[in-house]
C-alpha cells in the first residue's frame, strides 16, 4: 500500500525528533513545573486551595495542546469522488476556535472561515473543522496557522483552490501590554483560483461576510 504524503512543515512531533528534543516529559514534571511557577508567582502551591492545581493545569494543557497527537494529513485521507461533476465552491464558514500564543500562552479566540474548489475530490466538511481544530490545538501565531490550514487542504486535496480567513482576538495584547481589548486580527491565506481569480476571491469574501477591499493579512 502506498506510503501517505507527509507535510514536513505541519509535523513538529517528527521536526523534534529530527532535532534529537529529549523524550517527552511525564505528568509528574509537568505538575512540578506548575508547581514551580505558583513558588515563583508568590503562592504557596501546598495551601488547600492550590492542592490541586498542579494537576489541574496539566489536565487543561493535555486538552489546549491535543492538536499535536493528531496528524492533519492523515486526517484528510478520506475523501469522496462521487460529486456528479459539483466543482462549485465549498465554503465552511464561522468555525468558532480556541488557540494559544507561542510566545506568552495567552488565549487566542476566533474564528475561521475555510473554501475550496473541487478538482476531483471532496472532504467531509466535519474534518474541514477538525483540521482547524487540530492546529488551533498547538502554540500558535495566527498568521502561522492560516498558512497551516491552507498548505494542508492544498496539498492532500489537490484543489483548484484553497482560501482561508481567520479573524481573532489575542488575550496577549489585550490583557497584557498595551491592553487593548475589542481588537481582531483578520489574516488569510488564498492559494489557486482564489489568488488568480479575482471574482472568485470577491464570491468568498461575499460568502463570509469581509468586504473584498477588507484589511487582510494575506500569508
Amino acid at each position: 500500500m502506498a506510503s501517505k504524503p507527509e507535510l514536513r512543515s505541519v509535523s513538529p512531533k517528527s521536526a523534534a525528533a529530527r532535532n534529537g528534543a529529549a523524550r517527552r516529559p511525564s505528568r509528574a514534571d509537568a505538575e512540578a513545573a506548575v508547581k514551580t511557577l505558583i513558588e515563583w508567582a508568590g503562592d504557596d502551591p501546598a495551601r488547600e486551595g492550590l492542592k490541586g492545581t498542579p494537576a489541574r493545569v496539566t489536565r487543561a494543557f493535555e486538552e489546549y495542546f491535543s492538536g499535536y497527537d493528531t496528524d492533519p494529513v492523515e486526517l484528510l485521507q478520506r475523501t469522496f469522488e462521487e460529486t456528479d461533476g459539483y466543482d462549485e465552491m465549498v465554503v465552511l464558514r464561522d468555525i468558532r476556535f480556541e488557540s494559544h500564543c507561542e510566545h506568552h500562552l495567552a488565549p487566542i479566540i476566533g474564528k475561521a472561515h475555510v473554501a475550496y474548489l473541487p478538482q476531483k475530490r471532496v472532504v467531509g466538511i466535519s474534518k474541514l473543522a477538525r483540521l482547524v481544530e487540530v492546529y488551533a490545538k498547538r502554540l500558535q501565531i495566527q498568521e502561522k496557522m492560516t498558512a497551516q490550514i491552507a498548505n494542508t487542504l492544498d496539498e492532500v486535496l489537490q484543489p483548484k483552490g484553497v482560501a482561508v480567513v481567520i479573524e481573532a482576538a489575542h488575550q496577549c495584547m489585550t490583557t497584557r501590554g498595551v491592553h487593548k481589548p475589542g481588537v481582531a486580527m483578520v489574516t488569510s491565506r488564498m492559494l489557486g483560483a482564489f489568488r488568480t481569480d479575482a471574482s472568485t476571491r470577491r464570491e468568498f469574501l461575499a460568502i463570509i461576510g469581509q468586504p473584498a477591499g477588507g484589511p487582510l493579512v494575506n500569508v
